[in-house]
């Protein structure tokens, strides 16, 4: 047997989100408030948020990407996120992670950022 780094056939490629856990709206909410600034709409809906995980203690990891791995706020975004993140009221600890992998496309938007970007 050999052991790779290959996920599971049939995994998914963005880990699932803690979308039971009471805060998870208010976190959601707080990550609404960060923009990309060459973008007018904010990082959640544009799909750069992939994943965020809850833990019983209110820890929260925020697994995230950027439209491009170029992007001049690569450094800063995630700070803006942790800084968006932790004055939610009930969260222990924020940890924001970059990730490349899925690559973002315009696919992973919501239809309300489509239609702002005029997509639709």
């Amino acid at each position: 047997m050999t052991d790779t780094a290959e996920p599971l056939e049939g995994a998914p490629l963005i880990r699932p989100s803690s979308t039971d856990h009471p805060l998870y709206d208010s976190v959601v909410d707080a990550c609404r408030t960060v923009f990309d600034p060459e973008i007018p709409v904010n990082i959640y809906d544009l799909g750069l948020i992939y994943t965020i995980d809850i833990d019983a203690e209110n820890a929260v990891r925020i697994i995230m990407t950027l439209t491009a791995p170029g992007c001049p706020v690569a450094g800063d975004m995630p700070g803006w996120v942790a800084d968006a993140v932790e004055p939610v009221d009930g969260v222990k600890q924020v940890d924001v992670e970059l990730t490349w992998e899925p690559q973002w496309g315009m696919d992973m938007m919501s239809d309300e950022a489509r239609l702002e970007l005029g997509f639709m």
